[in-house]
């Protein structure tokens, strides 16, 4: 994220503990060439800046940032983002026009209705450009105005070929965005937080629903949050490999449907 943007959100997190009882502490609270060179360690080979507004105004930007982030990182996805503003649709096509690979929508800091009318024609402009689009929809870590799998639904059932990626599984409530991910074949989930002990001591992933894990197997995508985890990153890893669903399955989830997914080498 621009340093700006990224120590607001520091300092949001510093002061969780205080507002909800939770400790956060930022695991990665590093310089910029430190947190690329700790990705690229540990073998990540691609990675986006998903970034999100919080307010009208700011998110062509945000888009200009990453484009430029992008364009000095060959490794680095080109992302962008939108909010419920007039001037979405036209800044999502000069990105799209640009070459953005994915979009991240944060229903829950935004504050914003998904199905907001302003919205409707940037969901037709994603769905026509089958460009995938992170969403944070989900009640987790705490419920928002307009969180929870019964809202998204009516964007997904008004734009049904959309290339939704579910973050956190949907964290906490992982059935019913699977459930989701099965009625739509575009939809995908993404694997922040999900199964890691920090994760589980409070939303634990229901062991009856494995089996959905596996049958959308080729739908699930690594997510990590990294730089702003209060964990090491090699616990989200851990997390998936102690599922145990298959060297297969894990490939898949590491590495080859991302890839496919972002039409990347």
């Amino acid at each position: 994220m621009p340093d700006n943007v990224l120590r607001k959100v520091w300092a949001y997190f510093d002061a969780v503990g205080p507002l909800t009882g939770s400790h956060w502490p930022i695991a990665y609270r590093d310089d910029e060439p430190t947190r690329l060179a700790r990705l690229r360690l540990m073998g990540v080979r691609a990675f986006p800046s998903l970034l999100y507004p919080h307010k009208p105004e700011m998110a062509a930007w945000l888009n200009d940032w990453a484009a430029g982030f992008a364009g000095a990182h060959p490794d680095v996805l080109h992302t962008a983002t939108f909010f419920p503003e007039s001037s979405a649709p036209a800044y999502v096509e000069t990105a799209l026009a640009a070459g953005a690979q994915v979009f991240k929508a944060h229903v829950q800091v935004g504050g914003y209705d998904p199905r907001d009318p302003l919205l409707a024609p940037v969901w037709r402009q994603l769905e026509a450009a089958g460009v995938p689009v992170v969403v944070h929809c989900g009640h987790g870590p705490a419920p928002g105005r307009h969180t929870g799998a019964e809202v998204f639904a009516e964007v997904l059932a008004a734009h049904p070929e959309l290339v939704a990626v579910i973050a956190h599984m949907g964290l906490p409530d992982y059935g019913d965005f699977l459930a989701l991910a099965q009625r739509y074949p575009r939809v995908h989930l993404d694997t922040t937080m999900a199964f890691t002990p920090w994760a589980e001591r409070s939303a634990p992933f229901p062991v009856a629903l494995t089996d959905s894990l596996v049958a959308l197997g080729d739908r699930i995508v690594l997510g990590s949050d990294f730089p702003n985890i209060p964990y090491g990153y090699w616990e989200q890893l851990a997390g998936l490999a102690r599922l145990d669903l298959g060297d297969d399955w894990l490939r898949g989830v590491l590495h080859d449907n991302a890839a496919r997914l972002l039409a990347l080498p």
